[in-house]
């Protein structure tokens, strides 16, 4: 046993060495405060800085937020990072495989690092103290850390349910204070039609992409800058097209299909898909069964009389509608090109927002689900607009919308019900309180288990920190 402390303190005593000499050659000529170790888990040291920043971010969180905790912020964040490093440690002892592409997620993070710098990478680098190779090191070492703790509590977790009976007690043993206010909610139904001109604008969409893949295969445009400048995918256009490192099964299957044909540096065909037209480049061969990609997207685009053909033809049907020649449902059936909902009266759900968890489904939608802000793009902001003008029972005009997948159709809507806001019930609000039932047997899964692995591990907090408010108490030994 004494040795193996031994071996143990020399270890923590050659970390703290090696830290405080790195920060005494990278300071150099520059006047560097000279940082220090506050706490070794396993194999892994967590600096003074790294603590400090990570308070000064909670607590703006928790400030834009107008939440303040009891705990001291040092010793919140210092008790994240060691959760964070014990992850990581078991996430390499178990062999865990990493599915993000960390290179991209640096260089993503860079890129708007020096644009809030004015575009300036020396102004960043004198705000990190650091030459910029040296803090592209530092982040992907960060982030590489975050992705495997991340990774490793998903893998704790993934197999957690709870079963009926066990949302209802977790229910029950809520206070009414306790429990969440869910917000104003929507019920409603719609009819969907797409421009009719919709094959000729899939056909020009073709067109351009044939275009661009000759110009990439003569070699008079790459395809990084093609995609820069016309893909319309958000998620990887401004890196040239390329996308994060990821196994087929991630990906939809016509594309996952062509990009399995492909030898490396060689162009796929123009492939469908529900999100578009693409052309797609395998980078490299894969590794571990991840696919090293880029791509370009595009969408059908129309003409604005093609755009408003749908609206027209749609607004003949509300008309129809409100003169009780025709009910909605029954109209929703004969013309709504929603396949989803048009068997079901047009009543409208968030399944098609959920198919990795289909049984969330659900037909009361929060009016924050159609919040500009929270799309982004504004994708459902459209509808609305259109529901907040009706009374229960009401249907609108015909207006001009996207689906999930960003795809211009032309929509109306009927109003079927609104739920005020409300405490969650069993009755009323099963998903949410089993979301939270999920998630409090989750919590104590993980929590067991990481009480267990505290204990089975090196760990090492300075003496003046000891002291310090943990919601573990196992970390000090």
């Amino acid at each position: 046993m004494t040795n193996k402390f031994n071996s143990r303190f020399l270890i923590a005593i050659l970390l703290i060495g090696f830290t405080l000499s790195s920060a005494v050659a990278t300071a150099q000529k520059r006047q560097v405060v000279l940082d220090r170790v506050v706490a070794i888990v396993g194999g892994s040291a967590i600096l003074h800085s790294e603590v400090e920043e990570y308070a000064n971010e909670l607590t703006a969180q928790r400030r834009a937020a107008g939440y303040t905790s009891d705990r001291d912020p040092f010793n919140e964040s210092l008790e994240e990072l060691m959760k964070q490093k014990l992850l990581y440690n078991q996430a390499l002892i178990d062999s865990i495989e990493l599915n993000a592409d960390v290179n991209s997620m640096v260089e993503e993070y860079l890129q708007r690092m020096i644009a809030e710098e004015d575009g300036s990478i020396a102004k960043l680098e004198a705000k990190q103290h650091m030459p910029l190779y040296n803090y592209r090191e530092f982040l992907r070492q960060k982030l590489t850390e975050q992705q495997y703790a991340q990774s490793m509590q998903s893998k704790v977790t993934s197999d957690v349910t709870v079963t009926p009976g066990e949302v209802e007690r977790f229910f029950k043993s809520k206070k009414t204070e306790e429990l969440p206010l869910v917000p104003e909610q929507y019920v409603y139904a719609h009819i969907v039609r797409y421009p009719a001109s919709q094959a000729a604008a899939k056909q020009r969409t073709k067109e351009r992409l044939l275009e661009m893949r000759e110009r990439i295969i003569s070699g008079s445009s790459s395809m990084p800058v093609l995609a820069r400048t016309y893909s319309v995918d958000p998620g990887t256009a401004m890196q040239g097209g390329e996308h994060p490192l990821a196994p087929l099964s991630q990906l939809t299957p016509p594309f996952a299909d062509a990009l399995s044909k492909l030898k490396p540096g060689q162009l796929s065909e123009v492939v469908e898909t529900e999100y578009g037209f693409h052309i797609i480049e395998l980078m490299e061969a894969p590794r571990n069964g991840l696919y090293h990609f880029r791509h370009i997207l595009l969408k059908p685009s129309y003409t604005i009389e093609e755009q408003l053909e749908p609206t027209y033809y749609l607004d003949s049907i509300v008309k129809l509608i409100r003169s009780d020649s025709i009910t909605f449902e029954r109209a929703a059936l004969l013309h709504s090109e929603d396949n989803l909902s048009k068997m079901n009266g047009g009543l409208v759900s968030n399944h098609d927002l959920l198919m990795s968890n289909p049984n969330y489904s659900n037909v009361k939608l929060t009016a924050t689900k159609f919040k500009k802000e929270d799309f982004g793009d504004g994708k459902s902001y459209s509808d609305y607009i259109a529901l907040s003008k009706l009374k229960i029972g009401e249907v609108s005009d015909a207006f001009i919308s996207e689906d999930v997948q960003g795809n211009q159709l032309s929509r109306a809507v009927k109003l079927l019900e609104i739920i005020p806001t409300h405490s969650a019930s069993l009755t009323e609000d099963y998903l949410t309180i089993e979301e939270m039932a999920l998630n409090d047997k989750q919590t104590k899964v993980f929590n067991k288990w990481l009480t267990e692995k505290i204990d089975g591990l090196y760990i090492f907090v300075a003496p003046e920190y000891r002291k310090g408010e943990f919601e573990f108490k196992n970390w000090i030994k």
